[in-house]
């Protein structure tokens, strides 16, 4: 059901020379038919990026991305953001993790979800530090130094698991299982008291779990596989 799946799926089959993050990854790419010597395991190039960047994001002279201790939350899925009372839902959510914690909720957001609120007049979640998108050094940053992340986003999920930071889910599935098995994310979907629960849980858990990831070199694997592929 996911659009960012489907593109995949099409990008699969029209691809020579597939990379995949995980041996998990490149098992479903066999399930989809694709040929075994179309695929190479060389992690994932979302490892690199923050690996590559993550001092210079923290040197960054951005103030914007300065908050203090907090919670950061993205939220913008198509079907959490513009069903009016799945989104009420999750605000009531933070609302409660806000006056269970005391600590300030940083919610970056997406222009799709302001503009669903203002259409449904729906106002954001109290205990709320509401503001516009950030550019990626200043959202590596707060990533990097957020207790928890609260996201429905994929990437995210992703950068979280390698940041060593927690995070709670918003939603009912997820395209980066790994992240569930090495037990850095969970799955709160949008029932306000579960979002509560599996927060209170993820603070309390060890940051210690493995990057199933890669280790920071997936694009010069790649560009490996493609010189001894095609020169």
């Amino acid at each position: 059901m996911m659009p960012e799946e489907i593109n995949r799926v099409v990008a699969d089959h029209v691809s020579d020379y597939l990379f995949a993050p995980t041996e998990r990854a490149r098992r479903n790419l066999i399930k989809e038919g694709i040929p075994e010597g179309s695929i190479f395991v060389t992690g994932n190039t979302v490892v690199d990026a923050p690996r590559q960047n993550l001092k210079l994001a923290k040197e960054s002279t951005n103030k914007e991305a300065d908050f203090g201790p907090h919670l950061l939350c993205t939220l913008h899925r198509e079907e959490n953001v513009d069903d009016p009372a799945r989104l009420s839902s999750i605000f009531r959510g933070l609302e409660l993790v806000h006056a269970r914690l005391g600590v300030k909720i940083v919610y970056l957001m997406h222009p799709r979800t302001k503009s669903r609120c203002r259409e449904h007049g729906i106002e954001p979640p109290e205990g709320t530090w509401v503001t516009e998108p950030l550019d990626y050094f200043s959202f590596l940053k707060l990533e990097s130094e957020a207790l928890l992340i609260l996201t429905d986003s994929g990437g995210v999920q992703e950068e979280a698991c390698i940041l060593k930071v927690p995070r709670v889910t918003l939603r009912y599935n997820t395209e980066r299982p790994e992240t569930i098995e090495v037990s850095s994310n969970v799955l709160a979907g949008t029932n306000p008291n579960e979002i509560v629960r599996r927060v209170e849980d993820m603070l309390n858990r060890d940051r210690r779990w493995p990057n199933p990831f890669g280790d920071g070199e997936a694009g010069a694997r790649i560009v490996k596989v493609l010189g001894e592929q095609i020169g």
